[in-house]
């Protein structure tokens, strides 16, 4: 009843769903690949918050001679660091565009001055913009001045930063990184910059800090199984429909046999009343 699956036309369907349930299982492979990574990071930042800061140089590799240092190792990225130096208000950035609770604002980072000339550039927190736009630059409350400690946590590099502009007399940016910022500034930079979380003396409170940004790895999670059901969807369907098709023949072929049955009795029929005469 089922010969027909070795037809051309129905191997060449069976490898195309092969081919599908394959690509779709493969695809669900790297969604778990995804979700693995993400829920690491997640870990890390949860970890990160029980523990004491380390010292800025033993997470970060300083620049050196360099005009800008490395950017930092995976393992890193949103640790708890501390350091101390002056910040240098005369090339603070602002970051335009960025929102928070649907509010758009600025970021506001300000480089922090080592002891030994080399700088790292420090998140201090966001402000919202008064008008509403990107380009409405709301009252910055200064830096402070003299010796400050900070503790924050290492922000990569952003993508895509571009170069920097002028707004309203200050550097300004859409994206940090460091990279793109060194030509700008008259002093070595780390290749990561902090967000602040505490700073002795305290960081003005019209600042609202903006906290490590958990990934969002269910949204991974779900893909898997999409992927995977998906997968599994494709081969049942295959099944159901030869299942279909085996039974669509046999009735047609039970059909056929009854219709050649009724006419074979008629035929008898005729030749019974041809006898009787």
């Amino acid at each position: 009843m089922y010969r027909f699956l070795l037809t051309p036309r129905w191997l060449g369907l069976a490898l195309l769903m092969a081919l599908l349930a394959a690509g779709m299982v493969a695809l669900g492979f790297w969604q778990l690949n995804r979700y693995e990574h993400r829920s690491a990071i997640n870990e890390r930042i949860d970890a990160a918050g029980s523990v004491a800061p380390a010292p800025l140089a033993e997470a970060l590799s300083p620049p050196g001679g360099d005009r800008i240092g490395p950017a930092p190792a995976e393992e890193v990225v949103w640790s708890r660091v501390t350091a101390s130096g002056r910040y240098d208000p005369a090339h603070e950035i602002l970051v335009r565009g960025r929102s928070l609770n649907g509010q758009v604002g600025f970021a506001i980072v300000t480089p922090l001055v080592l002891a030994d000339g080399t700088a790292v550039l420090v998140d201090r927190g966001w402000l919202p913009a008064p008008g509403g736009s990107a380009l409405d630059v709301p009252d910055i409350p200064p830096a402070p001045t003299g010796e400050v400690t900070v503790v924050g946590r290492v922000h990569a590099p952003e993508s895509r930063a571009g170069g920097a502009a002028e707004l309203a007399g200050r550097l300004s940016v859409r994206r940090v990184s460091p990279a793109d910022l060194a030509a700008e500034l008259p002093y070595p930079l780390f290749g990561a910059y902090l967000t602040l979380e505490e700073q002795t003396p305290p960081n003005d409170p019209a600042f609202t800090a903006i906290g490590p940004s958990h990934e969002r790895s269910w949204m991974n999670a779900g893909y898997v199984v999409q992927w995977w059901a998906f997968a599994v969807l494709t081969l049942v369907g295959y099944v159901v429909l030869a299942v279909k098709h085996a039974r669509a023949r046999e009735n047609e072929d039970g059909g056929r046999g009854r219709e050649s049955g009724v006419r074979h009795d008629d035929h008898d029929h005729s030749l019974d009343r041809a006898t009787q005469l």
